[in-house]
């Protein structure tokens, strides 16, 4: 343990596998005891802190490194001092969001007592005021800083991994609204987060607020998401390389959602196998991180393998390990759907990969000759 904390059942353990298990992965109950947490509340353990502290001392002529005494929590009233200093000016706007980025990125605590404390309020109306300047503005230097504020922001709340009661907070037609500008007029890198945001809110949006969303929400998000948009295909690398340096549960879901909904046209599986590491990482996340990651995955290879199989990716699809891991698919227990998609797409291409050595002979014994 490099940070010991206590929850409500008594049990003590590392902050960051607690939170993990707790903020991330959604669990209401203690991993141990198998009790339903009263709370959330985490307690650092300084006793056995110390402890541990002492062993490393004592053992550092074995080359045991001293852990260093972690930062405690941020508190609220750290926080408001930040957003305080935010409205002196455009300056201190990208100085306080560059400040809640580093606290959000120490541990989980932080990003829950954000959300508690007004941040998530304060980055959407943030959001949507330089969405609107933006719109009106003539010269392009402020555009650009007006653009990295608002992309900024909309990264931290990508970032945060919002409630729902988070998420309800930024259930509003005037936010959506500034998401639909921004999915007009954005930058390639505000886009994808756009389409995480969505992903969440629309899950926990109230009926009549989708009733009412104006048709321009919807057109931008087809434009986006569509066949005809050529102005997004960065995004679609952005999108890969966020898959790529996330092992979140919740994200890799979301990117794997995004890229097939992307695959089902020619232009968004072009984009993906033309990335260096787009069958790789795809393929990486099967099995890793959840049977919803691995089903989409799998959906995704399947995409490919139907319709933009040449022989050149059937090829790199073998070096890399992608027909390898759909060979483990079909003998392990991973969901009926995605085990069928992966014998599927085996036996689509049993002529190209018949002679490699990953496959099974049970299995090459049904490919056709």
């Amino acid at each position: 343990m490099k940070d010991p904390v206590t929850v409500s059942t008594g049990i003590t353990y590392d902050r960051d596998s607690i939170e993990k298990w707790i903020f991330t992965q959604k669990n209401i109950t203690c991993p141990v005891t198998k009790q339903i947490l009263q709370n959330q509340e985490i307690t650092p353990n300084i006793t056995l802190r110390r402890l541990i502290q002492s062993w490393c001392t004592i053992n550092a002529t074995h080359g045991v490194e001293r852990l260093p005494t972690p930062k405690a929590p941020v508190t609220k009233a750290q926080l408001l001092k930040i957003l305080d200093e935010a409205k002196k000016s455009p300056y201190a706007q990208m100085k306080c969001l560059q400040s809640v980025r580093s606290i959000a990125s120490e541990n989980q605590t932080n990003k829950r007592v954000m959300e508690s404390s007004g941040v998530v309020e304060f980055l959407a109306k943030l959001i949507v005021k330089k969405t609107l300047e933006a719109s009106i503005a003539e010269i392009s230097e402020d555009l650009s800083d007006l653009r990295k504020i608002c992309d900024e922001a909309l990264s931290i709340l990508c970032s945060l991994q919002l409630s729902e009661t988070g998420l309800k907070a930024l259930n509003n037609a005037e936010f959506l609204e500034s998401l639909t500008i921004v999915m007009q007029s954005g930058s390639y890198e505000s886009r994808p987060y756009v389409i995480m945001l969505l992903t969440s809110l629309l899950e926990v949006a109230d009926p009549s607020l989708l009733i009412n969303l104006k048709p321009e929400f919807f057109a931008e998000l087809n434009q986006t998401l569509g066949t005809g948009s050529k102005r997004w295909n960065p995004g679609r690398a952005v999108i890969i390389d966020l898959l790529l340096d996330s092992s979140e549960k919740r994200v890799c879901e979301m990117m794997l959602m995004l890229l097939d909904m992307l695959c089902q046209c020619a232009e968004g599986r072009a984009e993906l196998v033309k990335h260096a590491a787009g069958l790789a990482v795809v393929s990486k996340k099967i099995l890793r991180v959840s049977q919803v990651a691995s089903e989409k995955a799998v959906r995704i290879l399947h995409s490919i393998s139907r319709f933009s199989a040449t022989p050149g990716i059937l090829q790199e699809m073998l070096q890399i390990g992608v027909v390898a891991k759909l060979c483990l698919m079909v003998q392990v227990d991973c969901g009926s759907k995605a085990k069928e998609r992966a014998k599927e797409i085996l036996k689509l291409h049993s002529r190209a990969w018949r002679k490699s050595s990953c496959i099974p002979r049970n299995l090459i014994s049904s490919y056709p000759s």
